[in-house]
């Protein structure tokens, strides 16, 4: 079984919890589009909601290129909150796994994301950002293809 997330076309809807520090669960949903073009690069549109709560949503677009036959990637990525973020992708039997870091950052703020395969139509994603050494919040949801 192949990686149908980020490798083929597709949108996906996420739903889960996000954690942040010294705080309580807060139910996180959204939607995530990926697309290919000729060239091998991709992109991918994520807009997260906070449903119950004044959370403002929080959108990301990024842009990356997948060399042919490689299984990892570079990436640029805009992002609402933390501004421009540059990133790489690796692609592993089972998991995808980004690491990320924002680009000029006093904070050095970074971050990463694991996507565990379950199945063809379902992926569960563990995520983090992380300020310096400290970690400032998580995301746990799964992945369904639509």
């Amino acid at each position: 079984m192949a990686h149908t997330f980020l490798l083929e076309p597709g949108r996906w809807t996420i739903q889960g919890n996000w954690l942040e520090r010294n705080g309580l669960p807060i139910s996180v949903k959204g939607m995530t589009l990926v697309a290919w073009n000729r060239d091998n690069w991709f992109t991918m549109a994520t807009k997260l909601i906070f449903p119950g709560s004044d959370r403002s949503e929080i959108s990301l677009q990024y842009k990356g290129r997948l060399h042919d036959g490689e299984r990892q990637y570079t990436f640029l990525l805009q992002h609402n909150i933390l501004g421009q973020v540059e990133g790489e992708g690796w692609i592993g039997l089972d998991t995808i796994v980004q690491r990320y870091w924002v680009i000029g950052d006093r904070q050095r703020r970074s971050g990463f994301e694991s996507l565990h395969r379950i199945s063809e139509d379902t992926y569960y994603l563990s995520s983090g950002i992380l300020s310096g050494h400290f970690l400032t919040n998580t995301i746990e949801a799964s992945l369904e293809r639509q």
